[in-house]
């Protein structure tokens, strides 16, 4: 899935404005804060999406293409890629209104695949949950 430069695609699933507490050692969000965040937002629609407890088991494909400042509004979104027997994969989009240009123009500052895996109370992987019945593929 291939990311629009003008605008979010997916479900809003967190919104959180970039801190001074956030920042690397150049004074840039630091890019970990910002993998946290995406991984929040595509737990809620991966957990959402299979009516279950998820946990993340893959990240891949992540573009870090701008950086984000203190002050930004960040926003994630969610779009499922693929739901298989035991998990989902989601394609997540971080975007940033400016804190100088609110709230002109949202900008794509990271994307990404990330896969979670549906589990039980004890932890164990269990078929994800549609419309009452498991999903076979």
């Amino acid at each position: 899935m291939a990311a629009n430069d003008n605008k979010p695609h997916g479900m809003l699933t967190v919104r959180i404005s970039a801190m001074p507490a956030d920042t690397n050692a150049n004074g840039d969000i630091f890019g970990g804060w910002l993998l946290s965040q995406m991984d929040v937002g595509g737990g809620v629609f991966a957990s959402k999406t299979a009516k279950s407890r998820t946990v993340t088991v893959a990240i891949e494909a992540m573009n870090f293409r701008k950086a984000v400042y203190v002050g930004d509004l960040v926003s994630v979104h969610a779009n499922r890629v693929r739901v298989g027997r035991t998990s989902i994969t989601v394609h997540i989009e971080a975007w940033v209104l400016r804190r100088k240009d609110m709230p002109t123009q949202s900008i794509l500052v990271t994307d990404g695949n990330f896969t979670y895996v549906s589990i039980d109370d004890q932890g164990h992987p269990q078929a994800i949950q549609r419309d009452g019945a498991p999903i076979s593929t």
